[in-house]
């Protein structure tokens, strides 16, 4: 493996370990050599555990910013490659067994547009908004900021296997995420702007070190979905599900950030996807997902499991952040030396 490249300047600190598995990963990156892990290794690892978590998310990275000290040639290392298909497929089988599967597109995305009729105890727009603590609304967006910061770029990679009335539409929704045109209304930009005026660091990977594995999984899934063509429906179903769902949990979000009076920066990126993506939901049903189905019926299955995966991993991080908040704990992992903010 060739580490002689000079990093980029933008590229964020690599993390501690978590595990074996993240730890050969790690030195192997440094360039300090040893074993990588072997197959046999990951598939006994827990898939959705920090460990294999961010095994994974180390190797995606490549594909973004890197990081510092890394040479660039390491996002095709074939070494690394095969360590990430490993992990990747540990991950994907647990996925597919365990979301809940769905008889049609329709029914799952006729799902997403049922609101429930208040708090059923699973939400944590409806917590958040109830309690307007800002301590909770911090760690909040220091764990999402590992998503929001790279906003729209993964399904950005849908683009090219999209054609026609489907690729038209995806475009069109991009270029609302990524600000019209304009950098300073770029949504990664948004939310480091409520990151900044929630008093958090808003370096892209600051937080990485102290995101539970729950965390990282919806990240990872964005990035697995996105670097493979044959998953473009799972990708889909991703996006599906992020716009449709985006307008009642950024309008309870926007109330909770007034209610704990947070600035005006940070209530405008929950407030600018109430309105983007109401619009959004409409597209995104009807050209993104209608036109994909056309060209490709057979991608039925595959939007239907994007949907269902998307919800189950976004469960699995709700569950963890309400067990913690109800018990007055932080909800983020605690590492010597990273302190919070």
């Amino acid at each position: 493996m060739t580490l002689t490249e000079q990093p980029r300047p933008t590229a964020p600190h690599l993390p501690a370990p978590r595990g074996d598995l993240s730890r050969t990963v790690l030195a192997a990156l440094r360039g300090e050599g040893g074993a990588l892990p072997r197959p046999e290794d990951i598939a006994r690892a827990e898939p959705y555990g920090d460990d294999l978590q961010l095994c994974l998310y180390l190797l995606y990275e490549l594909h973004y910013r890197g990081f510092e000290g890394v040479g660039e040639l390491c996002e095709w290392d074939p070494d690394l490659l095969r360590v990430r298909a490993a992990a990747e497929d540990r991950f994907l089988t647990a996925l597919r067994a365990d979301s809940p599967t769905a008889r049609s597109v329709d029914e799952a995305v006729g799902e997403l547009l049922v609101e429930p009729a208040g708090d059923d105890g699973h939400s944590v727009s409806h917590h958040l908004k109830a309690g307007g603590e800002l301590w909770k609304l911090r760690e909040y967006a220091a764990l999402r900021s590992i998503y929001h910061l790279k906003e729209a770029d993964p399904h950005l990679w849908v683009v090219p296997r999209l054609r026609g009335r489907a690729k038209a539409a995806m475009v069109a929704i991009e270029f609302d995420e990524f600000g019209g045109g304009r950098a300073e209304n770029i949504h990664a930009q948004l939310f480091a702007d409520l990151m900044a005026d929630l008093g958090l660091d808003t370096t892209y990977g600051h937080y990485l070190d102290v995101a539970p594995a729950q965390a990282l999984a919806t990240v990872n899934q964005m990035s697995l979905f996105g670097l493979h063509r044959r998953l473009r429906g799972a990708l889909v179903g991703h996006f599906a599900t992020v716009e449709i769902t985006s307008p009642p949990g950024s309008r309870r979000l926007a109330q909770a950030l007034r209610k704990a009076g947070a600035g005006p920066a940070a209530q405008r990126f929950y407030d600018e996807h109430v309105e983007a993506d109401a619009v959004h939901e409409q597209i995104v049903r009807r050209d993104v997902i209608g036109g994909l189905l056309e060209d490709e019926p057979a991608l039925a299955s595959d939007i239907a499991f994007g949907i269902r995966s998307t919800g189950f991993l976004e469960d699995r991080l709700g569950e963890h952040l309400l067990a913690a908040w109800r018990e007055d704990r932080t909800a983020l992992r605690e590492r010597a030396g990273v302190p919070f903010p």
